[in-house]
């Protein structure tokens, strides 16, 4: 067996996969930008950014700031509405072969299902839609979706006229995480990707203010990736039989091994890609290397294998 003989396929619910290794939403842009890096269609698949139902222009520069083992950012959602989105991006983007979740936001639940219906008659290559309720950089005094099961719930029910598989993206930042997967779950998700950014704060000593725009932002990259760990252990203990996409400071095959023991399906790289766009790649076939070195001939096999007794 040679790392080019290990199978890399993978399920996340209902959708299949060439291989587990995906990008995250908001670290790679609308559509192709990575193309000129990476063979898009040799990815799992691009997760694009988040999207609502009408242009939004996101929060005040500066917007990405380095912190210790990562960054924050407070970017805010910018993005061009799905409309706009559907015309001028996601052709190019399915001409590149790759296979496409389409992340969607709204501010309220009605927004939510609006996104969605404008889903409805997608192409086939869109296989699922990421429905983001737990992005942390939307300042108006509310807490995210993904704070409360109820909220979860009702945003993920509202979105069942995409008419695709439906994954929940949640934050880590509740006493209860599971019990937030169960409440998306009932709201009709097939996955949970664990986990969002976690919110912080930077503030620059001289000027006695944060250094970014909006303030406050999201954390991410490798000082969160033993969150995002505990986060897929927690909930596949807790969820045994729903599908989870691990995510949080991966920048090796052996970060994203981990996220596969710990529990996930499938992973996502996001914030490696900052620094090197050919990060994704790189994380795919760092994971073939190391389940051959290992003697693992299907990487679906190590999945939760952490939860086994030994």
């Amino acid at each position: 067996m040679t790392p080019s003989r290990v199978d890399l396929a993978v399920r996340v619910g209902s959708v299949e996969l060439p291989n587990p290794v995906m990008t995250a939403s908001g670290t790679a842009g609308h559509g192709a930008e990575l193309h000129a890096y990476v063979d898009l269609a040799g990815l799992g698949a691009v997760v694009v950014k988040s999207l609502s139902p009408g242009p939004w222009p996101g929060n005040p520069p500066p917007r990405v700031h380095t912190t210790p083992g990562g960054m924050i950012n407070s970017v805010g959602l910018q993005g061009p509405g799905l409309a706009a989105w559907r015309r001028d991006e996601l052709p190019a983007l399915l001409a590149t072969g790759a296979r496409v979740v389409v992340s969607i936001w709204g501010r309220t639940v009605d927004e939510y299902a609006e996104a969605a219906r404008m889903l409805a008659d997608a192409p086939g290559g869109v296989v699922a839609v990421e429905v983001n309720v737990s992005c942390p950089n939307l300042h108006d005094g509310r807490r995210m979706f993904a704070q409360s099961p109820a909220a979860t719930h009702d945003a993920l029910a509202a979105t069942a006229a995409c008419g695709r598989p439906r994954w929940a993206k949640l934050t880590p930042l509740v006493t209860d995480l599971p019990e937030i997967g169960r409440a998306a779950v009932d709201g009709g998700a097939e996955a949970l990707t664990l986990v969002n950014t976690v919110p912080g704060l930077v503030i620059d000593p001289a000027t006695r203010r944060p250094v970014l725009g909006g303030g406050g932002g999201g954390v991410s990259g490798a000082a969160i990736h033993p969150i995002a760990v505990r986060a897929v252990f927690e909930c596949r203990a807790a969820l045994p039989d729903v599908a989870i996409v691990g995510v949080g400071g991966v920048r090796s095959g052996v970060d994203a091994v981990e996220l596969i023991v710990a529990g996930a399906d499938a992973i996502q790289v996001g914030t490696a890609s900052f620094a090197d766009p050919r990060a994704v790649a790189t994380v795919r076939d760092g994971m073939a290397r190391w389940c051959h070195d290992h003697g693992v001939e299907r990487i679906a096999d190590l999945r939760g294998t952490a939860h086994d007794e030994h």
